[in-house]
């Protein structure tokens, strides 16, 4: 069975065919997404939802050390697992500070097909 996943793509972007907004038609892809937002979203950011997100950009104006890379995992584990539980469990949350950037390893198992996945992102300080 085919399915069919009609959601926002991010970051937002028009769609060049039909000058409409860019959809995500692919489920994985859509939760690489969501946790992308969690990952960026500075809390206080989002009106309605003030303490949406982990913030790691902030993390841009904080010493690069072992102990803020500890800080900024423990940040990244709790909100991923407060907002996006019901789509995906985290396994293990990674994060190394390396010169003047944060390399960040999610491993989760997304909840409706039954696999785990890995995340990279690497953030610059």
């Amino acid at each position: 069975m085919t399915e069919i996943l009609h959601a926002l793509k991010y970051p937002f972007a028009i769609d060049a065919g039909g000058g409409r907004a860019a959809e995500e038609s692919h489920y994985e892809a859509y939760i690489r997404q969501l946790i992308r937002q969690v990952l960026m979203t500075a809390p206080g950011e989002r009106i309605n939802r003030p303490d949406f997100g982990a913030g790691v950009r902030r993390m841009v104006f904080a010493p690069n050390n072992p102990a803020i890379a500890s800080l900024t995992q423990t940040l990244i584990y709790q909100a991923l697992s407060r907002w996006l539980s019901t789509v995906i469990k985290i396994e293990e949350v990674a994060v190394t500070a390396e010169e003047e950037k944060l390399l960040i390893t999610v491993h989760y198992l997304v909840i409706q097909r039954g696999v785990s996945r890995v995340l990279n992102e690497e953030v610059t300080i």
